[in-house]
């Protein structure tokens, strides 16, 4: 026997983020999630190479320290992109709790003496480097739709 009967179709809200189901009104939707998706990748790849390369370069603490700030650096960039998300739902203002964490990574660097500053505010800032990268490869290399 065949079922003819219609399944309701999920809404935006009801399909997670990954799925190949596209929605024509929701296009916007999708080519945000592939951004957050390629920000995320190269965040994640840049604070690979510059790890490897300031513990070469360096030592393993300074690489450490480094490797925290950049771990932050992605949670905040998690952070700010389910802001931005949420701002096509919700008509309220961005929440300002990202800004706490680099206060309160900084509070905790200074009070502990095996923790150094400056390696740990530069690997924060890697996720500002991946989007400098990402804007100078789409501007200089556009892909053709």
């Amino acid at each position: 026997m065949s079922d003819n009967s219609v399944q309701p179709k999920p809404t935006p809200e009801e399909s997670p983020p990954g799925s190949s189901q596209t929605y024509p009104e929701n296009s916007s939707m999708q080519e945000y999630y592939q951004l957050k998706q390629a920000l995320l990748s190269v965040t994640l790849a840049m604070t690979g190479v510059i790890f490897v390369s300031v513990w070469i370069a360096y030592s393993l603490n300074i690489a450490l320290n480094y490797l925290i700030g950049a771990c932050v650096g992605v949670v905040y960039l998690r952070m700010l992109a389910k802001d931005v998300e949420r701002l096509g739902v919700q008509k309220r203002r961005p929440s300002s709790t990202r800004l706490a964490l680099l206060i309160g990574l900084l509070v905790v660097a200074s009070q502990w003496q095996s923790l150094r500053i400056l390696p740990i505010f530069l690997g924060f800032l890697t996720y500002k480097a991946a989007l400098i990268a990402y804007m100078l490869q789409s501007t200089l290399l556009p892909t053709s739709k």
